[in-house]
């Protein structure tokens, strides 16, 4: 009799764990992730932010609510996602973790391209280029003093943490303060696109002249440069000067400092703790920035009064650079999207394949 009852509950438990099988969906496969971080209005129809074009031209018209992030997220039938992280690198962390974990998607072999606008160094780019960067830099983390009661032989009140002076040697960044892409990743995507045409209007070319700088007059191109990001939006000449000595600094003197973003380090820190969990690949990653303004006062003006024209937007580029981000980030898309069976089994910039392929 016990072996009959043993017998039948078994094969109950049986039943019901095959019915559980069937009816749990496989998760969705994503190849290509697009990460934008704001948006104006809504996703289509109206002015644009720096989801829009992707929605829109891409036909992203599969809506998957996402109630533990900033934004609900889209995808196509070819796989290819956009996320939306709101700005700041608090929204960036929270909602690609929420994605990240989220069970209804496979983002293991998914490749990460962040595409969205940015300041510019005018020293190194001109409105409208599109920067593919090697070093994203944290421009929060550290201390500062007010400018009115630093000394007089410092060149900044911001200085690194644990140090007591500016760009005090030996540099010891602490965790996450810097991130170092894949460098073979971000030189395929700028080898790939470095030749895409970029539009130069008659309205950039009157901007530009106003600036100062190696790289303010020239119309946009296309170019490999890092970023500090930070949820403070800065402004003028003299934090220009801070911030490309703060990625020389932090970088060994390797990083190049291009564009200021803020959003980017809490992406980068969620995608890196994702990996670790084995949800992501952190060797998949590009940062993509286009330049919307430059980080600096024009001449004739003051950093108070440039900055009060510094407003989404508003920037004299804005337009320009929404188009950068999607028309040198798809070329990179539909790239890998027309080959995905080798770049799904082979990481870019990395020796290592997939499981069981050859």
């Amino acid at each position: 009799m016990i072996t009959r009852i043993q017998h039948f509950c078994t094969c109950i438990f049986l039943l019901a764990w095959a019915s559980a099988a069937v009816a749990a969906p496989r998760p969705i496969p994503v190849k290509v992730v697009v990460v934008a971080m704001f948006e104006v209005g809504a996703d289509t129809g109206d002015a644009p932010g720096e989801l829009q074009y992707w929605v829109e031209r891409d036909h992203l018209d599969q809506v998957y609510p996402l109630q533990a992030g900033y934004h609900a997220v889209r995808m196509n039938s070819q796989g290819e996602m956009a996320v939306l992280t709101g700005r700041g690198t608090a929204h960036a962390a929270a909602t690609i973790m929420a994605v990240g974990l989220d069970p209804r998607f496979d983002l293991s072999h998914a490749y990460w391209i962040v595409a969205g606008i940015a300041g510019g160094n005018p020293d190194r780019v001109s409105l409208g280029s599109a920067v593919w960067a090697r070093w994203v830099v944290d421009g929060d983390l550290g201390y500062e003093i007010d400018a009115r009661e630093i000394p007089q032989d410092w060149s900044t009140g911001l200085l690194p943490l644990t140090k007591t002076r500016p760009f005090e040697m030996p540099a010891a960044p602490p965790e996450n303060q810097v991130y170092a892409l894949n460098p073979g990743l971000a030189q395929w995507a700028f080898n790939l696109t470095r030749a895409t045409p970029l539009a130069d209007l008659d309205r950039l070319k009157q901007i530009r002249g106003n600036f100062d700088g190696a790289a303010a007059d020239r119309p946009p191109f296309i170019t490999m440069g890092d970023e500090i990001s930070s949820s403070t939006f800065w402004h003028g000449k003299l934090m220009d000067a801070w911030a490309a000595e703060w990625v020389r600094y932090f970088t060994g003197g390797q990083g190049q400092f291009a564009t200021t973003a803020m959003e980017d380090t809490g992406t980068l820190l969620s995608l890196q703790s994702l990996a670790a969990a084995g949800r992501v690949d952190a060797q998949r990653v590009l940062v993509l920035r286009t330049v919307s303004n430059y980080d600096r006062q024009p001449r004739g003006m003051t950093a108070a009064e440039s900055l009060a024209s510094q407003r989404v937007g508003k920037y004299g580029a804005y337009l320009p650079s929404l188009e950068s981000a999607y028309t040198v980030g798809h070329v990179v898309v539909q790239e890998l999207l027309t080959h995905w069976p080798q770049y799904e089994r082979t990481t870019i910039g990395a020796k290592e394949t997939l499981p069981g392929k050859p």
